[in-house]
């Protein structure tokens, strides 16, 4: 499924973003909004290149060419009243078949079957560009489950001091003070032992994601690398993997005010290319304005209208009855003695009359037994004497 947001980048737009203190939640200064937070959202771009991207770490795995075929079997071929397969001697039992006992599996599973997947670098790019753009609504945020309740605005931005860390402890306390904690304690809340063979190979535990954190270099990593629940990326290796888990766009972004401000240069603008990626421009918006019932009201688009029709429409041939026996109108202009006989046989399904109906029907039988009987009588000739 893919469902596509669009963002106009007019309306949506904030000239300029807070940046907060990395010790209290107090803003300290500001800074320009990049461009790539403006972007469309094209949730069916990243679901396809997230696809196709997590294929690309896979490696082969297949059985043993042999496997199953380790029998001196030979087929008895016709006249004996049993199947052609091979089978072996001495036993008479059948062996290769993927149906036979011992036998090797349908379609063995070879090593060169094609594991990887080549993606289009624009798609990519534009992927990372829409989950971006998803991590600056807080609607998206909340969606994928992150806990952004009490975080002061989306997207959210800290001061350079943060890089100075070398304590676990003092990312802890920066996390606090900024209210972030409650995701990771999110992700915590979920671990859980895998249900799959999976438990068994190395992946015993599986849980949510919570915040990335991302910084302008790798100074300052080594005091929140530890933080279960907290994952850090580089501003110029951006992964949609971890941009978009699971294909989801709307993860919960923390960034350096050094990382944020390098985003107009790595990804462009509308109308610049980007400094990094060469010939990248951001996609321009499908849609201007997302108000639908506001442009279809417009006067540049009632201008354009036809205007509306006032004489009557002539019934379709498609539309008049044609079954009488389904339709009464048309049963009654067809027979209009019908509704005579509806109404009797109504009236002689009414419980009511019964007696009545008796009643007439007794006297009606006993008029015919009369004249019955009168008639022979009439009709005797007198004997002569």
């Amino acid at each position: 499924m893919g469902f596509l947001y669009f963002i106009d980048s007019k309306m949506a737009a904030r000239p300029t973003v807070n940046v907060y203190s990395t010790s209290e939640d107090k803003v300290v200064g500001t800074t320009s909004l990049p461009a790539v937070f403006t972007a469309p959202i094209r949730s069916d771009i990243v679901q396809f290149v997230h696809t196709n991207m997590a294929k690309n770490s896979r490696q082969a795995y297949a059985v043993n060419r042999l496997s199953g075929m380790n029998h001196s079997a030979e087929s008895w071929h016709t006249g004996r009243a049993v199947a052609r397969i091979p089978r072996i001697a001495g036993r008479g039992t059948a062996a290769f078949g993927n149906m036979c006992r011992g036998g090797r599996m349908f379609a063995p599973t070879k090593t060169y079957r094609r594991w990887h997947r080549k993606i289009n670098l624009h798609q990519k790019r534009f992927a990372v560009v829409s989950a971006l753009a998803a991590s600056s609504l807080p609607a998206l945020l909340m969606s994928r489950g992150h806990k952004v309740e009490r975080i002061a605005e989306v997207p959210f931005v800290v001061d350079n001091g943060v890089q100075a860390y070398e304590k676990t402890k003092q990312a802890v306390a920066f996390l606090t003070a900024i209210n972030a904690i409650d995701d990771i304690n999110r992700v915590n809340d979920s671990r859980q032992i895998r249900a799959g063979a999976g438990k068994a190979r190395n992946r015993r535990y599986v849980s949510r994601r919570g915040p990335l954190f991302v910084l302008p270099d790798n100074k300052g990593t080594r005091a929140f690398r530890n933080i279960f629940g907290l994952d850090i990326a580089n501003v110029n290796a951006l992964n949609l993997l971890h941009l978009a888990p699971g294909g989801q766009v709307g993860r919960f972004l923390i960034w350096t005010k050094a990382a944020f401000e390098q985003l107009d240069k790595i990804f462009g603008t509308f109308t610049e290319a980007s400094a990094v990626k060469k010939g990248f421009t951001l996609p321009a918006p499908t849609l201007t304005s997302t108000d639908i019932t506001r442009v279809m009201q417009s006067e540049e688009v009632r201008r354009v209208l036809k205007p509306k029709k006032l004489h009557e429409k002539k019934m379709s041939s498609l539309i008049a009855p044609t079954n009488g026996i389904k339709n009464r109108k048309l049963r009654l202009k067809l027979n209009p003695f019908a509704k005579k006989v509806t109404a009797a046989n109504k009236s002689a399904r009414n419980v009511k009359n019964l007696a009545a109906r008796r009643t007439a029907k007794k006297t009606k039988l006993q008029k015919v037994k009369k004249a019955v009987v009168a008639k022979p009588a009439a009709g005797k000739k007198v004997a002569k004497k």
